[in-house]
């Protein structure tokens, strides 16, 4: 099974046509079949479903769509590092982000590294913890910002000097929003939207289940997210209050919406990891070092 072969696969699933996939990669439509064909009979499976209009990827082609491209990112990603590695200080750093103010640092790493280093090269991937997680422990992120609650046993941590602050987010004609804080007794007779991040019952050290304390297993969570952005439209529709951070949802002067800090206030710490296996290329070796100056 070759890289390029699965590069045909991952183009015809997402044409859904041989016909649009050969044109776009510059072969002919019988020569890119007979690499399908092959690679059916290579694992044994079907890959495809075909109808007159379009194919579809089946059970089992859409798991390989899944690993031929992380398959095909870590080939590329090898290759722009053995590019560079006998060269002054450049080539591609790629960091795993949650939403959070702790960017501020890593925004500014890259402008400092830039200036001097022109040619290293930054790449965002956002996502939550569990998102990070996964392409960090399969080599395809060199580094993932996260936000506490999370679990750090596997990886190598820096502590940022960054934090959010814990609160919900309320229509601003709601009763909510006259208050200058809400307590954990204020939510706990409310419908409550959580990350499903802070519901983790493995994190060792769940600070926000520790604020709610013996409440906490008797909250009335209606709904669950893994990136803000549409939890606020829940809270628009009425469905509850959203349990989250001070600088996800847009709470400006333009929108209908306001964020109440906790009382006693709950901060949220922010951390830099690493897997602790994990080989540096030059240009994240250096950026890891520049962290490590921002934090002391």
């Amino acid at each position: 099974m070759e890289i390029k072969t699965l590069q045909y696969f991952v183009r015809i699933a997402k044409e859904e046509s041989i016909t649009r996939a050969a044109n776009a990669l510059h072969i002919t439509q019988p020569t890119l079949s007979r690499q399908i064909k092959d690679l059916e009979t290579e694992l044994d499976v079907k890959l495809f479903r075909r109808s007159n209009h379009n194919i579809q990827l089946t059970d089992e082609g859409l798991l390989l769509k899944n690993r031929a491209e992380e398959l095909i990112e870590m080939s590329r990603k090898i290759q722009e590092e053995f590019k560079v590695i006998d060269r002054n200080i450049e080539g591609n750093v790629y960091i795993g982000c949650g939403e959070t103010k702790g960017m501020e640092v890593i925004a500014n790493i890259f402008k400092e590294i830039q200036t001097y280093h022109p040619k290293v090269h930054f790449h965002i991937y956002s996502g939550n913890a569990e998102d990070i997680a996964s392409r960090l422990d399969k080599g395809l992120l060199d580094f993932g910002l996260l936000i506490q609650p999370v679990n750090l046993n596997k990886y190598k941590a820096l502590d940022l000097p960054t934090f959010d602050h814990w609160g919900v987010i309320a229509k601003k004609d709601d009763a909510f929003s006259k208050k200058d804080y809400v307590t954990k007794t204020d939510l706990s007779k409310e419908a409550l939207i959580c990350s499903r991040q802070v519901l983790e019952t493995d994190i060792e050290e769940n600070e926000f289940a520790e604020w709610f304390g013996h409440l906490y297993k008797d909250l009335n969570i209606v709904s669950t997210f893994n990136l803000a952005y549409n939890a606020g439209w829940m809270v628009k529709a009425n469905m509850g209050y959203v349990v989250t951070l001070d600088s996800i949802i847009n709470t400006s002067v333009e929108s209908d919406l306001k964020f109440i800090p906790l009382e006693p206030k709950l901060i949220a710490k922010h951390n830099l990891v690493w897997r602790k296996d994990h080989t540096f290329s030059k240009a994240a070796q250096l950026f890891l070092e520049k962290a490590i100056e921002a934090c002391h």
